[in-house]
């Protein structure tokens, strides 16, 4: 099976498809100091979304997440933007770490895996 990267650049391509799975990094495009957690994370989702479209996918299909969120503090508001966001019974396995990113205006990173839906 051939390796499928969409928008490839030199550090990272925006996602890469093997065996019928999808792999996804997002962060916030428009993040600065006074951004909030709720804002990034809705971005994060917006483009999770538009990236998991355009490799076959969705997020009724993510399988796992892994969520990098900067201050313990924000977890909570973090929480309820995701439970809005996922349809009822799609909830993906999920790790979540605390962690200092290394642009300090990020707040959350999230890293998709999910079921291409001709997989």
């Amino acid at each position: 099976m051939d390796i499928q990267r969409i928008n490839p650049a030199p550090r990272w391509s925006d996602a890469t498809i093997y065996n019928g799975l999808v792999h996804v990094v997002e962060i916030p495009e428009d993040a600065d100091a006074s951004t909030g957690i709720r804002e990034q994370a809705r971005q994060i989702f917006a483009q999770a979304e538009a990236s998991l479209a355009q490799a076959g996918s969705d997020k009724s299909r993510i399988l796992s997440v892994t969520i990098y969120i900067t201050d313990r503090n924000n977890v909570a508001a973090f929480n309820e933007e995701w439970e809005a966001w996922l349809p009822a019974g799609c909830a993906p396995s999920r790790a979540c770490l605390k962690v200092e990113l290394l642009n300090p205006d990020l707040l959350v990173e999230i890293a998709f895996v999910a079921a291409r839906a001709d997989a």
